[in-house]
């Protein structure tokens, strides 16, 4: 190949990846402005981590948190020489934080559902636009739906009694692994949206991801679990992220969870993607 044509193709490469970042931007803006329009989907993704939060904390937390015994770390037992509400408090919050993440993740899927059925990619194949753009804008806007509902989940938390220690490097790596776990549920939830043959399935697929806190080390330790069920919630990659998350946070050691965290969020946002680009690639069967 001679030097003009590699600098020609070198050219258009560059053309390319800068239309398709164009073409993300504005497909991140739809996605932003129909947040706007339907508020009420970020409100419901985000009032059900805080109900969960408050009935776990007042109406379980006093039985809950004397359940977990005065051999609980000092950071879960929020200064106090036993358990109680407050423990359990400390205990419950990096939970209730993931399944907000996992909460979130049900709009994804809805959201991407709704386009696939009601045309608009249709239209999106005929015009010039990257096609990758378009699930990169559904991304993009679901995991800045997801950060937010998690600030407000975790405000809520300090409110009703979570008293983390962690210094600014903790919050920050704390910040870092719920954007991977994010990062990955998004993409899990974009395919699950794809693969959808309506909005309502759209809808139910994604239901799994809120049970798994449930069933691993986000409400009770895992060693309180009958023998079959404590297998799964110690093998299941909630927990990992689960035990990062409380460590960084409320200082309970951490051990290899955190490799096990970035191996499990890498896997499944890396299977995820290459599901979804294939689904999406799939040209539609006729009617």
């Amino acid at each position: 190949m001679s030097t003009m044509t590699m600098a020609e193709t070198a050219l258009d490469t560059a053309d390319t990846r800068s239309h398709a970042l164009v073409h993300a931007r504005v497909m991140l803006r739809r996605n932003l402005r129909h947040l706007q329009r339907y508020p009420s989907l970020t409100l419901m993704v985000t009032l059900m981590p805080l109900v969960f939060l408050l009935l776990f904390v007042y109406i379980f937390g006093g039985t809950l948190g004397s359940g977990l015994g005065s051999g609980v770390p000092a950071g879960l037992r929020g200064g106090l020489p036993g358990g109680g509400r407050a423990a359990y408090a400390n205990y419950v919050a990096p939970g209730i934080i993931l399944m907000a993440v996992a909460a979130a993740a049900q709009g994804t899927s809805i959201a991407v559902a709704q386009d696939m059925t009601e045309g608009i990619i249709a239209r999106f194949r005929t015009m010039a636009v990257a096609r990758s753009s378009v699930l990169t804008g559904h991304v993009v806007g679901a995991i800045i739906q997801t950060m937010a509902g998690v600030v407000v989940v975790t405000a809520a938390a300090l409110a009703v009694g979570f008293r983390p220690h962690a210094n600014a490097a903790q919050w920050l790596a704390a910040f870092g692994v719920v954007l991977l776990l994010t990062f990955a549920v998004t993409w899990l939830c974009v395919g699950l949206g794809l693969s959808a043959k309506s909005v309502e399935t759209a809808s139910n697929s994604p239901m799994f991801l809120i049970i798994l806190p449930f069933l691993g080390s986000g409400f009770v330790p895992t060693s309180s679990l009958p023998a079959g069920v404590r297998w799964f919630a110690e093998y299941q990659p909630f927990t990992p992220v689960n035990e990062t998350l409380r460590g960084l946070l409320t200082g309970t050691p951490i051990g290899d969870n955190l490799i096990i965290t970035i191996a499990w969020c890498a896997g499944v946002a890396a299977l995820s993607y290459a599901w979804s680009r294939r689904l999406y690639e799939r040209e539609p069967k006729p009617r």
